[in-house]
């Protein structure tokens, strides 16, 4: 197993590298000058000039990225061109936030998308059948920000029920803090219903076809009971699969929806990043979900051998 990990986490190396120089150079081959965006329109040349030289923005791009690489190596991001802070400060403070949202989107989707898949394979053919397969097309067809501007329009002008814009953290009251979180939760956790549902609902179909569905059957229990205790076991490994991988959409979908949201995690503080050309903040956060991702879709293919022991790593 250790052997497997660390093999796993080597052949990663060349995948965030590649994400690395791939940010380095839409950053640095996009037209404007960091410093100019920082001092203002009223800079002189030669102060913007000076900063572009204190920045090192003047040096040839290998250069700059061999820099920038050989400081990421030692741990250093750098820091925020606009605030002066250290990125990796910066990121950490948006962290819970971004980490709560996620957590909280993924299980609501595993809450609702496994009873859905499972209720529709039992009851196959019926209305919930249908009703699961309209809803999964419309939650995958469905824009983020258009969904979530639609709850806004809904939930603060329609019916100002639920807070449309900012958050509040766990020291404010668990309930004060769900309240902020309900909106971007439906919004990022409707796209993994829908996948992770359709996907579960094929998985289950081929399970019941089996022959120890057949046994099951036969010794007595109903088709729910026999869809619930053993179809489902069976279709979970698959079904775990799309939802690790689904993972970084679900980052994607988080810069967009705390954005939208108002909600300061680290996607709203890359989309900040980017239109303040804050090079150094933006690669930090790519370079941050990169790794998450890699790290996501190990601990998937870990868990397999934890759901099945015929599963095993060498």
């Amino acid at each position: 197993m250790l052997t497997y990990v660390a093999r796993r986490l080597l052949l990663s190396v060349p995948v965030v590298l590649f994400v690395l120089v791939g940010v380095f150079l839409l950053i640095h081959l996009t037209p404007g000058n960091p410093a100019a965006i920082m001092l203002g329109e009223e800079a002189s040349p030669a102060a913007v000039a000076a900063l572009t030289r204190k920045l090192g923005l003047d040096l040839p791009l290998p250069v700059q990225f061999a820099r920038y690489l050989w400081a990421v190596v030692h741990g250093n991001l750098g820091s925020s061109l606009q605030s002066g802070q250290p990125v990796t400060l910066l990121i950490g403070q948006a962290l819970p936030v971004t980490l709560e949202l996620a957590v909280l989107a993924i299980a609501v989707a595993v809450a609702v998308s496994i009873p859905l898949a499972a209720v529709a394979v039992i009851h196959r053919g019926g209305v919930v059948d249908y009703v699961l397969q309209v809803l999964s097309l419309v939650g995958v067809a469905l824009p983020n920000f258009w969904y979530g501007l639609i709850l806004i329009d809904l939930f603060a002008l329609t019916w100002p029920i639920l807070p449309v814009n900012g958050f509040q953290p766990l020291s404010a009251g668990l309930g004060t803090n769900l309240r902020y979180m309900v909106l971007p939760t439906v919004v990022l956790a409707t796209f993994l219903v829908s996948v992770g549902a359709n996907v579960l609902r094929e998985d289950l179909l081929e399970a019941a076809a089996e022959d120890f569905m057949r046994t099951a059957r036969a010794k007595g229990l109903s088709r729910s009971a026999a869809v619930w205790r053993h179809a489902l076991r069976n279709a979970l490994l698959p079904y775990l699969t799309v939802m690790g991988l689904q993972f970084g959409g679900l980052l994607g979908g988080v810069v967009i929806t705390e954005t939208v949201f108002g909600v300061p995690g680290i996607g709203r503080l890359i989309v900040n990043a980017i239109f303040n050309r804050d090079f150094p903040l933006l690669q930090g956060g790519v370079l941050f979900f990169a790794v998450v991702v890699v790290l996501v879709n190990l601990a998937t293919d870990l868990l397999y051998a934890v759901m099945d022991p015929r599963v095993t790593y060498r």
